[in-house]
């Protein structure tokens, strides 16, 4: 199979920087550390290629169908490499990069509709779509490529060509997923570049990129958009999430305890949308606490190599500094853990599944997005009192409702300020709903036809019924 080297922009690559393996805290390779004056000739590249890709939308079909097919075909060298560089059990691997490949399909069959707009005058006129230009995806290291795929699927369906840069955590699996899709695409339509900042502000300010899309954090989502703005690109910006889950009297824990843990601690909780805080009512708080510890007691944590394992490391050093710093200072504010609170001994980046209660409602664990496998668990005595704490954070990116009642727990759901409430599971998506967060969760959609078209722009032409 083609080098991780292909499919990724060339050149001057004599700076490398390190990629550790989260499981042993170590370097086991390097990649480019590509500077911001490469961009030029990468961007330029990529506008070339433009004019023929979007010209044609057959062969856009065929090539995308043809990628996903070579995905598939690599998927066993993409998945151990995702697991290396990511922490995440070789299972989970493997799903994300299946998701990759159904993204792939999914959009090269979505195609734009032309609309005829019927106004009563003696014009026939009609919306045609047409694409942006070069797109810069801008990746976080907790989903390289289902998330790569999330934005450069529905970019080069419609037409346009991408620039994919992918966090320096996680740069491996995205450059051999590049020199897959460089056996599919023509050349220059998809690019991958790596590197350390200031590589991804330079990106995302590049006179020469049309849309900027980017998933990671808040503030620097709040940066991407400042810097996108000098150009007047559009933006799509997955931010944050501090999803609540919120159960109601008529919860049935035994039955909900399985799916609830594991809409907490898929990914170590390294994951947007996952659950990060549990609202309980006060009479079932007590069992819901002992089902979650009990469920994180015996979880099975280690390498995500190793066959067995069910929960891998951390991502990064960084980001368990984090998980540690939030988990410590709620204890010290009278918190309790009801299993876990500590790192775990022994090499890599590993975090004791914790469950934590007694916790203070204005707790950085409870407020903040912890990114960790740490879970509040925090009791309530009124529905309303529920709803407003579920409301209570600048994030509102999704959330979910747990009962028997399906009705109540839908009208529960409705009162949630968030771009997608589910019931009685969470962070489930379909290629074909729209993805979408409120307040600092994000701006513009991803996901189903939202998605295409977020990469196209209307063109309207008027023609008259006679000369």
């Amino acid at each position: 199979m083609p080098t991780p080297e292909a499919g990724s922009a060339s050149g001057r690559e004599a700076v490398r920087f390190p990629v550790v393996d989260p499981a042993t805290g170590e370097t086991f390779d390097e990649a480019p550390d590509q500077q911001p004056g490469e961009l030029d000739d990468v961007v330029a590249r990529a506008q070339r290629a433009w004019h023929g890709w979007r010209a044609d939308p057959a062969a856009r079909t065929a090539a995308l169908r043809g990628a996903a097919d070579a995905v598939e075909t690599a998927g066993d060298d993409l998945a151990r490499l995702l697991t290396r560089e990511q922490g995440k059990p070789l299972a989970e691997s493997y799903a994300e990069i299946a998701r990759t490949a159904a993204r792939l399909r999914y959009f090269a069959d979505l195609a734009p509709r032309t609309r005829r707009i019927d106004d009563g005058r003696p014009v026939h006129s009609e919306v045609r779509w047409r694409p942006l230009g070069p797109v810069a995806a801008i990746v976080p290291w907790n989903f390289p490529l289902q998330l790569a795929a999330a934005k450069f699927a529905p970019a080069l369906a419609a037409g346009n060509t991408v620039v994919l840069k992918p966090s320096p955590f996680t740069p491996l699996a995205t450059r051999m997923l590049g020199s897959v899709l460089a056996t599919a695409l023509p050349e220059d339509v998809l690019t991958v570049v790596t590197g350390r900042e200031p590589l991804g502000a330079r990106l995302a300010s590049h006179p020469g990129i049309r849309h900027v899309t980017f998933t990671g954090s808040v503030p620097t989502g709040r940066a991407v958009a400042g810097a996108a703005a000098a150009s007047l690109a559009r933006v799509t910006l997955e931010l944050g999430g501090n999803d609540a889950a919120l159960l109601l009297d008529d919860v049935d824990v035994d039955r909900i305890a399985d799916r609830l843990f594991w809409a907490a601690f898929r990914n170590c909780g390294q994951v947007c949308m996952a659950v990060k805080r549990v609202y309980v009512p006060a009479r079932l708080h007590a069992e819901v606490v002992e089902a979650l510890a009990q469920r994180a007691k015996t979880v099975a944590v280690g390498p995500g190599l190793d066959p067995g394992t069910r929960l891998g490391p951390v991502n990064n050093a960084r980001q368990l500094a984090r998980v540690e710093q939030v988990t410590e200072q709620a204890l010290a504010d009278g918190a309790r853990a009801a299993w876990g609170g500590h790192r775990l001994d022994g090499p890599g980046y590993f975090f004791a599944p914790t469950i934590l209660t007694d916790v203070l409602p204005g707790s950085p664990v409870v407020t903040e997005e912890q990114f960790g496998p740490v879970l509040p668990v925090l009791p309530y005595r009124s529905l309303d009192e529920a709803v407003d704490a579920a409301n209570s954070t600048g994030f509102g990116l999704g959330g979910s409702v747990w009962g028997t009642d399906l009705d109540q727990a839908e009208t529960v759901a409705d009162r949630l300020e968030c771009g997608t409430a589910w019931i009685n599971h969470h962070a489930e998506l379909s290629l074909a709903q729209p993805f979408a967060g409120v307040k600092d969760s994000g701006v513009g959609v991803a996901g189903g036809p939202w998605g295409l078209y977020g990469n196209l722009r209307p063109f309207v032409v008027h023609r008259p019924q006679e000369v």
